[in-house]
């Protein structure tokens, strides 16, 4: 179970596929910036929708590691080398989103960058999440 709060103001639009801000309290977890390559530092993809995916099988596994899963994720900030690959690989980022974060949209920001510091990632994440205090 979640302990946050979704922030919509009176009168909003509920954005689609985020929050625009979460309340939360408890044990705050964080992951550095994760890029889409295997246990080995391997990019398996080199297409952004894949390296995303793996990205959320990364990152749901260092969440783990402090008893945190998809469901206590509250902020992600997403680095991006292409916009439009960005907008053309939603379909793909959507479905790989649902498969393994569910019905949890947290506070989102996605940035276009000129580059990343491993030179085939074309999208890193920096996740936030926070477990309930037992």
């Amino acid at each position: 179970m979640s302990a946050h709060e979704i922030l919509l103001p009176s009168g909003w639009p509920r954005p689609k596929g985020y929050a625009n801000g979460i309340a939360a309290s408890g044990r705050m977890v964080f992951t550095g910036g994760v890029v889409g390559w295997d246990a080995e530092e391997r990019f398996v993809a080199g297409d952004i929708a894949g390296q995303f995916r793996q990205i959320l099988v990364n990152t749901l596994a260092i969440l783990a590691e402090a008893g945190a899963g998809p469901e206590h994720v509250v902020r992600m900030t997403w680095y991006v080398t292409s916009r439009s690959d960005y907008v053309a690989a939603l379909p793909a980022i959507g479905a790989a989103y649902r498969e393994l974060m569910g019905r949890n949209f947290p506070a989102m920001a996605v940035v276009e960058v000129t580059a990343l510091v491993e030179p085939q990632a074309r999208i890193e994440i920096e996740t936030t999440a926070v477990v309930p205090e037992r």
